[in-house]
């Protein structure tokens, strides 16, 4: 018998694949910024501590008020605030670029920089024929002036408070002058104020300038030095809470005491004049 069963082929047509729509895009771009990520995260392990904790400040709180944030200047210039740790760093980079200005290192004895428990010192001393200023005046030299235009594009990039201290020798003005070296201290104080100013220091990064004549000799035992006469420039610590300056409570006791005999500082003061002490020696040199 003839096999009667009829084969029947079914042929299925493809159906196109629906749109896979915008997927792949959001996949993309989680990728990319887990790339970005990592890289800033590799970035941040290389950076300084002090880079380190302005970013995580500034994402802790980003409208500035953190404990420690950037900068706090306009453009891509940043900086952080120094803390004790920081200072001999400071110190290095002040050396170096004072040896750029003087390389034969003819000042090298008359500037004396140590970290001290107010901050960091900078003693600017004068030599026996004035080095820093005129005999007897507040009239700046062009050593000076170029010594301070070197600290002061160092100092600016910090937000870190500076104070300015004058200081004298014992030698002192005839009493027939109604100029002494309190005023002396104080106008060359505030003379290098404005020489730093001039220079790159803002303004309300200055916080005191004072004079204190010859209450603070360098040398005790040798009170009519030289060396005595000298500007000191204070680079203070800066704290980590709302307040911008951090003194030591025995500095900060201290420095009261000093402050009932220092004079009181004019933003404009006079001229300084020359004056001759009993023995007919210029005195407060």
């Amino acid at each position: 018998m003839a096999d009667t069963t009829a084969v029947v082929i079914v042929k299925k047509k493809k159906a196109h694949a629906g749109h896979h729509g915008g997927a792949w895009k959001v996949a993309y771009a989680d990728f990319v910024t887990a790339m970005m990520a990592l890289f800033i995260v590799l970035w941040l392990m290389n950076a300084s501590k002090q880079v380190q904790e302005a970013v995580g400040g500034y994402f802790k709180d980003p409208r500035g008020t953190a404990k420690v944030v950037g900068s706090n200047r306009d453009g891509s210039d940043t900086y952080v605030a120094l803390k004790k740790e920081d200072m001999a760093k400071l110190k290095e980079d002040l050396l170096r670029s004072i040896h750029h200005l003087d390389q034969q290192d003819k000042l090298k004895d008359q500037i004396e920089i140590t970290v001290t428990a107010e901050g960091l010192r900078i003693e600017l001393m004068e030599s026996a024929k004035g080095t820093f200023f005129e005999l007897g005046n507040a009239t700046p030299t062009p050593a000076l002036r170029d010594l301070l235009g070197v600290l002061s594009q160092e100092l600016a990039k910090l937000p870190n408070k500076i104070s300015i201290e004058g200081h004298t020798d014992s030698l002192v003005y005839s009493a027939t002058r109604n100029y002494d070296n309190w005023d002396l201290s104080t106008d060359r104080a505030n003379e290098a104020r404005r020489l730093m100013e001039a220079e790159g220091i803002r303004p309300d990064q200055i916080s005191q300038v004072r004079g204190f004549a010859d209450r603070q000799p360098r040398l005790p035992q040798h009170p009519e030095d030289p060396s005595n006469r000298r500007i000191s420039l204070i680079v203070q610590y800066r704290v980590v809470d709302n307040s911008e300056v951090a003194l030591p409570a025995a500095v900060t006791s201290q420095n009261a005491a000093q402050n009932g005999a220092a004079a009181a500082v004019s933003s404009a003061s006079p001229a300084a004049t020359p004056g001759l002490s009993p023995a007919g020696k210029p005195g407060g040199r």
